[in-house]
């Protein structure tokens, strides 16, 4: 229930709020002093949600009671102060102090209304943060959304805001960042969540089939066309489509979006007969659309019709406070075998994840993760066991640099042997007949070169 704490001790004043508010919905209820609110707050979850308080009242101030109510609580305070003083110091000392907000007196009952209303929408959003979170861990226990930085909780709170709303949303952020889990959750969240969730990669899609894709073809239309067939917006009608590295699209092509988003409607390849669709669109891409404006490579208007909600993703070296946690979730999600143990994770191995700047991103975490699980046994996960493939691809391809500083031909080899050896069994979840076959070798052999590069940790299957 909304309910409100009226303060002030001017009856007049409690009782025109009081009843315009109570008129409204609100369960209201009024006091004439300062510690009068200080004790109907210390009433636990019977407390008021908010508080109407005027600066002056007999015995303790608007600005005590602030002050009083800071002491046990963090961050904004669910007060609105009332003061004939707009503007002025008090008013100002007010909101330093934690209120929420201020009116002026005389009020207009209809601003009065408003500054609430917008009270209670933030409240509901909040919630809805909370009820977001409960609601990932009940659909999708893999679901990689983890984090506690600032910059992830800017996530959930816009995922939050927007999750309800129709509003089109163009989600931006690196390679393996996670846009397209951000789809998965802004989709089954909405108002559109019984409807399907259409996914388009647009970069794996020639120009010529992108299209057709997209706004389906009629029968006959160009060769190979034997039937008539729906587009994927036409599939997500009712539902969300998910256009994955929209950046990709050529400028014919981002025309004919563009007007797809205006008017919501489209023909078929081939075709005359207009197809309406009532269809949340969600775009990401891992490009810089200003910079692709400029390069002519992308549509000015087009990008406006996307952005209209903007959830950037930071990078994974921008937030590394976050490794441990999705660490801890790799290891439950990635166990050696069903049933065994959760793999632990040394010391050694987790200042070297910290240390590392993560070009791939979460998505590069995860895929470690499973590796090292695979080379550890599901045991102890050591700092051996941990391979960042950039380096290990800069490793091999700078093999002249390396034997400019002299290492010997057989420690080279060595080197790269291992390498394969851990890249075919990783591949094969530690198949050893299938990576004997990956790598053109007997399973004798490839046991004999396991014993070698010291990797018999990995058990024989």
């Amino acid at each position: 229930m909304q309910n409100i704490l009226i303060a002030d001790d001017d009856a007049a004043i409690r009782q025109v709020l009081r009843d315009f508010l109570s008129d409204e919905g609100y369960d209201v209820q009024d006091v004439d002093s300062g510690a009068s609110v200080l004790e109907t707050m210390a009433n636990g979850d019977s407390a008021p949600k908010l508080i109407l308080m005027d600066v002056r009242m007999p015995d303790k101030s608007g600005m005590d009671v602030l002050q009083e109510l800071r002491k046990t609580n963090e961050g904004q305070l669910p007060v609105i102060i009332m003061t004939a003083f707009g503007g002025s110091g008090v008013a100002i000392e007010a909101m330093r102090l934690g209120a929420y907000d201020y009116i002026t007196k005389p009020f207009d009952l209809d601003e009065v209304l408003l500054t609430v209303k917008r009270y209670f929408e933030r409240l509901r959003l909040n919630d809805q943060v909370l009820e977001l979170s409960a609601l990932l861990d009940r659909n999708d226990p893999n679901d990689p959304l983890i984090g506690n930085s600032l910059a992830m909780q800017e996530v959930y709170k816009t995922i939050g805001r927007v999750a309800h709303s129709d509003a089109t949303v163009l989600i931006t952020g690196e390679t393996g960042t996670g846009k397209e889990l951000i789809a998965s959750i802004l989709h089954r969240t909405s108002s559109y969540a019984r409807g399907q969730l259409i996914k388009v990669n647009c970069a794996a899609l020639p120009e010529t089939l992108l299209e057709s894709e997209l706004f389906g073809h009629e029968k006959g239309s160009f060769t190979g066309a034997m039937n008539q067939r729906k587009g994927r917006f036409e599939m997500a009608n009712k539902g969300t489509i998910f256009l994955d590295e929209v950046g990709e699209m050529t400028l014919s092509t981002q025309k004919k979006l563009l007007r797809v988003l205006q008017e919501r409607e489209f023909e078929r390849v081939g075709g005359s007969v207009t197809v309406k669709i009532d269809t949340r669109v969600i775009a990401a891409t891992n490009k810089i659309l200003a910079q692709e404006i400029e390069a002519n490579r992308f549509r000015e208007d087009l990008y406006y019709r996307l952005n209209v909600i903007s959830i950037y993703l930071p990078p994974l070296r921008d937030r590394k406070d976050d490794i441990p946690l999705l660490v801890e979730h790799f290891v439950e999600k990635h166990r050696y075998k069903a049933g065994a143990p959760v793999a632990r994770v040394s010391q050694s191995a987790m200042d070297k994840l910290m240390g590392y700047e993560w070009p791939g991103n979460v998505r590069e975490l995860e895929n470690l993760i499973q590796r090292a699980t695979v080379l550890a046994q599901g045991q102890v996960i050591t700092e051996d066991h941990i391979h960042f493939h950039g380096t290990d691809s800069r490793r091999l391809i700078d093999i002249g640099d390396r034997v400019r500083r002299g290492i010997s031909l057989d420690d080279l080899l060595g080197e790269i042997e291992k390498t394969a050896l851990e890249e075919a069994l990783v591949a094969t979840d530690d198949d050893r007949k299938e990576a004997a076959s990956l790598l053109g070798m007997s399973l004798q052999e490839l046991n004999k070169r396991i014993r070698a590069a010291n990797l018999e940790t990995v058990p024989a299957k």
